[in-house]
């Protein structure tokens, strides 16, 4: 049997110690997928121009990086299009911090006093394509979405027209954040049909990527906070 390819992440950090204690807690993870580290850096400068070279499958980023900050480099490397997924972390983690990293294109959001566990947690979610936000700050960030909005049924409830039952029901899991091995599973098909389905699902709503997903999700009333 061939053994799986390990996940590889790119650590940026302006503090040498930090970045050496994130790299120990994630090579030292278990589980079936050995996570390596591909390289580190504490400039978000550099942190770009190796994503660009490396392409590993996730870059964790510090919030507050030398010459570009964590969301310049959350928005440069969407925008490049590259298949490297961006995980940010803060100390402070607030309300418009969260919502400027998903506007920015980062697939996860954490605290950096996050358990270890959370961590590797969170980096295998978000390389398997899922979108993570710091637990203690999610349910503020729903109920202030959910406050500013108009109501569902008469505006952002009708974007979800367009899709068939099935997506509305792949939708509901991604926003609960589950895999697509999960929702696979939850579902009784392939992960490969699950893909074909998220994919249908973000063409149709015209999103950039799951994290948005999960926010169309709670704007429409598709999932409640909670629920």
């Amino acid at each position: 049997m061939t053994a799986q390819r390990p996940l590889r992440v790119l650590l940026a950090d302006a503090a040498p110690m930090q970045r050496s204690g994130l790299r120990a807690i994630l090579t030292a993870a278990g589980g079936p997928v050995e996570i390596v580290a591909a390289g580190e850096t504490g400039d978000g400068g550099e942190a770009v121009d190796l994503a660009r070279r490396l392409l590993p499958d996730v870059l964790i980023a510090d919030f507050d990086l030398p010459r570009v900050d964590g969301l310049g480099v959350a928005r440069a490397v969407a925008q490049s299009g590259l298949p490297v997924r961006v995980l940010l972390l803060t100390e402070h983690g607030t309300d418009e911090d969260v919502l400027a990293a998903i506007t920015a294109g980062a697939a996860g959001f954490l605290l950096k006093n996050a358990p270890a566990e959370e961590l590797v947690a969170a980096v295998r979610a978000v390389a398997a394509g899922g979108a993570v936000i710091a637990p203690p700050v999610l349910a503020h960030i729903l109920v202030r979405v959910a406050e500013a909005l108009p109501a569902p049924e008469t505006t952002a409830a009708g974007k979800l027209d367009t899709l068939t039952e099935r997506e509305r029901e792949v939708l509901i899991h991604v926003a609960r954040g589950h895999s697509n091995a999960e929702i696979a599973a939850a579902l009784q098909v392939s992960e490969t049909t699950i893909k074909t389905h998220v994919g249908h699902v973000l063409t149709k709503l015209r999103l950039r990527d799951r994290t948005q997903a999960v926010v169309l999700a709670y704007e429409t009333g598709l999932v409640k906070p909670g629920a």
